[in-house]
Formats: C-alpha cells, structure tokens, sequence
C-alpha cells in the first residue's frame, strides 16, 4: 500500500477500509443472479478468519511463555490476560453462528451451489488452531498429499500448516509446565500423595458407612451404592500407581502425564493458596477454552442441520453428521475437566506443613 504522505493519517487509511470493504466477492452477483445472504455468509466466514488470526496471536504469545524450562512469575498474570481474551472472541464466534442463522434455508440454497466445492473444513487457520492447542487427530490432515483437504492448499498454506503440526502444541507445553511444579514433596518428608490417599480413605470409608447404616435404603439400593462407591475406589487407584495410570492413557481415558495430573489436582485443592491462585486461574482458562470450543462446534453443527439437513456438506463430507461426530474427539484438556472427580471437601484435605504453606504465600522478610 502506498501512502500519500501530504495527507494526515485517517480511520479509513490506517485500517484500510476501502480495500476491506472491496474483498467481498459474491458468486451469484457474478453468475448474474444475485442472492440477497451470500454477502451476509461471506462477512460472518471473513470475520471468523480475522478473529482466528487474533486468537493464533494470543496463543503463540502464550505459547513463547512456556516453551522454556522455566517460566517467568511475572508473565503468569500476561498469560492468564490473554487467555481470556481469547475465550472473550470465542463468544463472539458463537454469536456469529447466531446472526447466520438469521439466513433460512431457502436462502441458502440459493447459492449454495455456486460455492462447491468450497468447504469450512479447509480453513487453514482453524486447522492451526487445532493443532496449536493439541487436537489429536485419528488421522494427520497431511498424511494424505492426494487427499481433498491437502490439495486445497497452496505452498504456502502447506508450509503453515507444517510448521503448526511440528511444533509443540500448548497442551504439551502446559503439561511440562505442570511436571515442573513443585511443592507436592518437601524435605521433612511430607509427601502430599500419601496424606491424600489417607484422606480419600477415610473420606470413602464415610460414604459407605453412611450406605450401609442408612434405615430407609432397601438391600438392593444399598448394593448398588456400594458398587459405586467400588467402582470410585478403582478409578481413584490409577491415580496413584503408574502402571494402572500407562494403561488408561493408552486407552485414550487419560492423557496428562500422571505427574502433570498431581499437580493439576493440586492446584486446584489448594487454590486458595496466594501462588496457586495464577495458575489456578491458568488451569480454568484452558478447561474454558476448551468448553467454548465445543460449543462453537456443537452450534455450528446444530446450523448446518437445520440449513441442509442431512444432505453432504459442499466439501463432500458428511455434514451435520461429521460435525457432530468431532464434538467429543477434539476436547483437549479433558484431563482437566476429569479433575472434578478427584476432589475432596475442604474439611478433608490434608493440612499443609507451616514451611510449605510459607513457600505456597507471599512472605514478607524486613532486610536489616
């Protein structure tokens, strides 16, 4: 872009208003027969792209943050800020699917022709997104260089998304974030797991008395209220022995490193301690992250089932059915919504020893 340098700088020069206003293209006005929501479809895709390149920004800042071996206390409170800026305009990308749907069906089919095989599924800044965060795919996108999806691509575009699948993605940097926290041993020899595996006992042990003393419960409820209470009691030991732990990552239950879920669950019992409230925070942000995610998903899907049916999506694909089908396979912090199960009331959880609860606060020494 050129610049008139005898003119001052202006709102339209400086965001390039008569450039961005000019790059919407509708194919029914170049077939001769314009549809009145084409621009509407057009502006809501064009304005997803511009607030996925704002969220990549944000995520590759973060991303920097952690990509050491250690990470700065002083970034944790820019980190925490820009996380939630992005699950700010993840709201904003569901209102979006909102004002599309303004646009009925009939509208739709009137050009929906003229923009196969055009698809959703080859937005290269979505896919980014993807991998950034640390979406396992059943199948890599670029596996296949014959496949639809790679032969969309430019040079380019094949080159970001390398970049994106090779990197390591934010669920890996924030599980070596976690594997590095200390504080769950301490050299009195405390150890945390012990304590709260005694705990949990007790705790569980309460809970099937409270069954088994119950006067109003007939037999059969309290059989299977026990059951129950056993099966907690068999999900809660993977959490302490590694074997048991390998075996369900493997089966795709799990996915953090053990040693990365201690310290989740520690934080998140001991939030209300002062150095665990940034990555308490930290550690919501990311399960937010992922919750908006999925509800982007679940409403772009509900749309493309109300606008086409059952019919196949203009990229070939399955459509609604596809769609619906990624819900559950894309979350990628499920670990961490998974930490729920693990918790204990306050009155039950471990006292910390005074010399690790001094580490855990902000304790003020005056220099003689």
């Amino acid at each position: 872009m050129t610049t008139d340098i005898t003119r001052p700088l202006s709102y339209g020069s400086y965001l390039r208003v008569p450039e961005l206003l000019s790059i919407q293209s509708p194919k029914s006005v170049e077939a001769g027969r314009e549809a009145h929501d084409e621009l509407l479809f057009i502006i809501v895709h064009q304005a997803h792209e511009l607030w996925f390149k704002q969220i990549l920004h944000e995520l590759s800042s973060v991303g920097k943050m952690f990509a050491s071996n250690s990470v700065d206390e002083k970034m944790m409170g820019t980190a925490v800020s820009r996380l939630t800026r992005v699950t700010e305009i993840q709201k904003v990308l569901t209102d979006h699917l909102r004002i599309l749907e303004t646009m009925t069906p009939l509208d739709f089919l009137e050009f929906r022709d003229l923009v196969s095989p055009a698809s959703g599924f080859q937005s290269v800044q979505f896919r980014i997104l993807e991998s950034t965060l640390g979406v396992r795919r059943e199948h890599p996108l670029l596996a296949n260089p014959e496949s639809p999806f790679a032969k969309s691509l430019t040079a380019d575009e094949l080159k970001q998304m390398h970049s994106a699948e090779s990197s390591p993605s934010l669920f890996e940097l924030f599980e070596k974030w976690l594997e590095r926290t200390p504080f769950i041993e301490t050299n009195d020899g405390f150890t945390f797991w012990q304590e709260y595996q005694n705990a949990l006992r007790e705790h569980l042990s309460r809970d099937r008395d409270f069954i088994n003393n119950h006067p109003l419960l007939p037999a059969e409820d309290k059989a299977k209220q026990l059951g129950e209470v056993e099966k907690t009691e068999n999900y809660f030991r993977a959490l302490f022995d590694e074997t048991l732990h390998q075996q369900l990552v493997q089966q795709g239950v799990r996915r953090l490193s053990l040693r990365a879920t201690h310290a989740a669950l520690f934080i998140n019992l001991y939030r209300e301690e002062p150095i665990l409230h940034l990555p308490f925070r930290l550690l919501t942000l990311l399960v937010d992250m992922d919750e908006l995610l999925q509800q982007w998903r679940a409403q772009h899907a509900i749309m493309v089932h109300r606008m086409i049916g059952i019919r196949v999506g203009t990229g070939g694909s399955l459509g609604y059915a596809y769609l619906r089908a990624t819900l559950d396979k894309t979350k990628v912090f499920a670990d961490l919504f998974n930490l729920s199960t693990f918790l204990l009331p306050r009155s039950s959880l471990p006292s910390l020893p005074q010399n690790l609860k001094q580490r855990l606060g902000f304790v003020f020494q005056e220099i003689p």
